[in-house]
């Protein structure tokens, strides 16, 4: 009889064993401890018992009994895996569900974040487990504000664009709260707006091809800004970064802050927005706050400075969508400034990126038709410019039908100033023949007589 027990017992210890090691397999059980020392504590044979014991009986949901093998392991083999933490939360969070009686709960919500402070000591993944012990104290003790604020801030400082959107959700909620309690300055709210928005748009775009992870970051995202919909006014923010502004100017970080903020909520038009990025954009002259002062000079009807930004924009501009699109506006203003050879001098520049960019010819088919009362040494009144101006229309429906409807309203139109037949009779001029239009476009054309 004893031998047969010995038997049964070893077997059920292999049997244990075997249990443990496929039971520790599961997502959030790949890091190996921290600390070191035996995995399975000083008693390794009645560790790993109790241990496979509270899983058979985790895995049946009967927590009463899965419990006090859990309590064992998690005193005497901290190291023996990462699940005795996940598995304990889960546990412990159900009893205070459970529990009726005041005193035993705040007991059990105690333990609960023992709990997880043990996993970050033995186990580390600090952020990410104080996201969750956060997420926890809040559902258990939501006017632990301070405390709160504290465990979400250190776990999104850890965790950054890695932080999982229920934190930034209740970090938030937890900053305001600090600001209404009077424990921290109103401006705060805005820079972590700031902080968080960065974080969200991160994920927004790593996880776009993913519908379902796509739509909770969209969530995310509205509930943020619905949180800081009251603080969001252009005067508040105004007000509370133009202190800072006037006081610090030269700080690169705040002038980021301030645009990125003003420019996200709408607040474009406020002068402390044109301030600040003028200022960044002369401590970090780029291509983009180049091309953001060329538009906001351009709004306030400052063509020469308008121009000068957009210049600069262009050439510092590394990809060619976003050089074309700052040369095409660049030309538009040359062009509201009547200095028409370098709006078509700039034109050509985006035909030489890409030669199939309709707009541009039809910029320069613009230029021409807008320069008859300019050119009138032609004999014909200034009318030979618009055999030139329609051959750049007809040019960009050619290489682009994006512009065919314009382009062809615009034939159209100035076709109808071409030169009577009997003005190109009296000037022994045949239709069909070369012409070279003179003053500033000095460019070969076809000689055509109106209809």
């Amino acid at each position: 009889m004893k031998t047969n027990f010995k038997i049964f017992f070893l077997f059920l210890m292999i049997s244990l064993i075997s249990s443990v090691s496929v039971n520790a397999q599961v997502d959030e059980d790949s890091e190996t401890p921290t600390i070191s020392g035996p995995k399975y504590g000083a008693d390794s044979v009645n560790c790993v018992m109790h241990l496979s014991l509270y899983r058979e009986f985790y895995k049946q949901k009967n927590f009463k009994d899965a419990y006090p093998h859990w309590k064992w392991v998690f005193v005497n083999g901290p190291l023996a895996s990462q699940n005795t933490y996940i598995d304990g939360i889960k546990m412990i969070s159900s009893k205070i569900d459970e529990t009726k009686d005041p005193a035993l709960r705040e007991k059990l919500i105690d333990t609960l974040m023992v709990v997880y402070d043990q996993r970050i000591k033995y186990f580390n993944r600090e952020g990410y487990v104080l996201g969750r012990k956060g997420i926890d104290l809040y559902t258990y003790r939501p006017d632990k504000t301070e405390q709160l604020y504290h465990l979400f801030k250190k776990s999104v400082d850890l965790s950054g664009n890695k932080s999982e959107g229920a934190v930034l959700v209740y970090y938030f909620r937890a900053v305001i709260g600090m600001v209404e309690m009077g424990k921290l300055e109103k401006d705060v709210i805005v820079d972590n707006y700031d902080k968080l928005s960065e974080i969200i748009d991160h994920n927004l775009k790593a996880n776009a091809a993913k519908p379902k992870a796509l739509a909770n970051w969209e969530n995310i995202s509205g509930n943020i800004e619905s949180t800081f919909e009251p603080f969001a006014t252009c005067p508040d923010l105004v007000s509370m970064y133009s202190k800072k502004f006037a006081s610090t100017p030269g700080d690169v970080e705040l002038l980021k802050k301030i645009t990125n903020i003003l420019e996200r909520k709408g607040c474009v038009k406020e002068d402390l927005f044109f301030q600040a990025t003028e200022q960044l954009h002369k401590l970090e002259p780029g291509a983009q706050s180049a091309y953001l002062m060329g538009t906001l000079n351009l709004e306030r009807n400052q063509l020469g400075k308008a121009a000068e930004y957009m210049s600069q924009a262009a050439e510092l501009y590394d990809n060619n969508s976003d050089k074309i699109k700052a040369l095409n506006i660049l030309a538009n203003i040359n062009f509201n400034q009547r200095n028409y050879q370098l709006a078509r001098s700039n034109a050509y520049k985006i035909l030489q990126i890409d030669p199939n960019y309709g707009k541009a010819y039809i910029l320069i088919g613009d230029l021409y038709s807008s320069s008859a009362s300019m050119c009138t040494e032609d004999d014909l009144g200034g009318k030979s410019v618009f055999w030139a101006a329609v051959d750049k229309y007809a040019k960009a429906r050619s290489v682009d039908s994006s512009v065919e409807s314009d382009a062809n309203s615009k034939i159209a139109q100035f076709s109808r100033f071409f030169p009577a037949a009997s003005d190109l009779f009296f000037r022994d001029m045949q239709e069909g023949s070369s012409f070279t239009v003179g003053c500033w476009i000095n460019e070969a054309t076809t000689v055509r007589a109106a209809k």
